[in-house]
């Protein structure tokens, strides 16, 4: 079993990358493999609305390399977390412009499978960010993932990141509860029991 990460800070080593660290350390523990892509390779271009995924299932219009390297691997993927620092209370601009692809273009393979989100802060905005991060997983039929408090860790810098003992702590439990839900799942499933079918969706316009 695998879990992906997604680290949407433009700092590769900080803060966001100590968070998703511990919790994949704990994974580990329980046998479960993880990787950290990074988001900052470069620019990462908004959604906007093309259709052109449509034409193409599974597959971004827009091919900048890492937004369809993470819908390939979510295919492969059996859990997911993402972690971003907060710009203005909020989660950073790359990693949402990733994430609105991703899910747009490939759901499919986001759904169903256990996901957590992980915010990062010097100080303020960390739960406004952990909710928005959160909904992606709610409007994907997705198990949400938790710990004993929200998945949050402050520090200007991975030094001071370091010294946040419960946020280190929740991190370790967060992990543990996710390997503990990937194998709940993957027993399930070797008893007959898979996630249920989604009958045909209506959509309702509100203005006509």
């Amino acid at each position: 079993m695998k879990v992906l990460m997604i680290n949407g800070s433009s700092h590769k080593e900080g803060s966001t990358f100590t968070a998703l660290s511990a919790a994949a350390a704990a994974l580990a523990k329980e046998g479960i493999e993880s990787e950290i892509i990074q988001c900052s390779k470069g620019a990462i271009r908004d959604c906007v609305a093309c259709g052109g995924c449509g034409k193409h299932p599974g597959k971004c219009a827009f091919d900048d390399d890492i937004v369809n390297e993470v819908i390939a691997k979510a295919k492969e993927a059996d859990g997911f977390i993402f972690g971003t620092p907060v710009y203005y209370a909020h989660p950073t601009g790359r990693i949402l412009s990733l994430l609105d692809r991703a899910f747009y273009a490939g759901g499919a393979n986001f759904a169903y499978k256990p996901g957590a989100a992980v915010a990062s802060a010097r100080r303020a905005g960390t739960t406004a960010s952990f909710d928005v991060l959160n909904k992606y997983f709610t409007i994907c039929n997705m198990p949400v993932v938790s710990s004993s408090y929200w998945n949050n860790i402050h520090g200007n810098s991975a030094d001071e990141a370091k010294q946040d003992a419960e946020a280190l702590y929740t991190m370790d439990l967060l992990g543990k509860n996710m390997a503990w839900l990937l194998k709940a799942i993957a027993s399930a499933k070797e008893n007959g029991l898979d996630h249920p079918t989604p009958p045909p969706k209506p959509f309702t316009n509100f203005i006509r």
